[in-house]
């Protein structure tokens, strides 16, 4: 009997014909209505700076003309080693490859992920990975010294090089 009322109400209510007129219809909304907008300028004199924000601005401030002088400093001494450098082509070819290899890269990453199973599995094997360089050159003592001397050797190596 209930269900029967209800599937009637609801019939009723979808076959109620729609009637057009010049009124405007206000449409009923489960939603509150938002405020009226208030004008910037009214906003933001009613804002009261506590000491706290003060002392941020001021903090900001100095902190972009610091930045200025580092960002001048940084730049003259950029100038100076390219000036300094002397197969400047070279240089350049392979900023090329590396910016080229960064994007070949992303490229291979994001093909890879789109495949539904791999990137579950690489996840995987990067986690074992882990595990494994853990358990052989950090967990105990005498395999840190280890890699410590491996890193070592590594650096006299491209220092040597140079």
């Amino acid at each position: 009997m209930v269900t029967a009322a209800a599937s009637s109400m609801a019939a009723t209510a979808i076959l109620v014909p729609r009637v057009h007129t010049a009124v405007r219809i206000t449409h009923c909304s489960a939603l509150p209505s938002l405020p009226p907008r208030v004008s910037s300028s009214s906003f933001s004199s009613s804002i009261k700076l506590s000491p706290e924000s003060r002392r941020f601005s001021q903090l900001l401030t100095k902190a972009s003309e610091e930045t200025a002088v580092d960002a001048g400093e940084f730049f003259t001494d950029l100038k100076e080693k390219w000036d300094k450098v002397e197969s400047k082509s070279t240089v350049i070819l392979y900023g090329g490859g590396a910016i080229v290899a960064v994007w070949l890269s992303s490229t291979f990453v994001g093909a890879i992920n789109s495949v539904p199973l791999l990137p579950k599995i690489m996840e995987l094997v990067g986690l074992g990975y882990t595990g494994w360089f853990v358990y052989r050159y950090l967990l105990f003592k005498s395999s840190r010294k280890e890699l410590a001397t491996d890193i070592e050797s590594l650096k006299k190596k491209i220092a040597e090089t140079e």
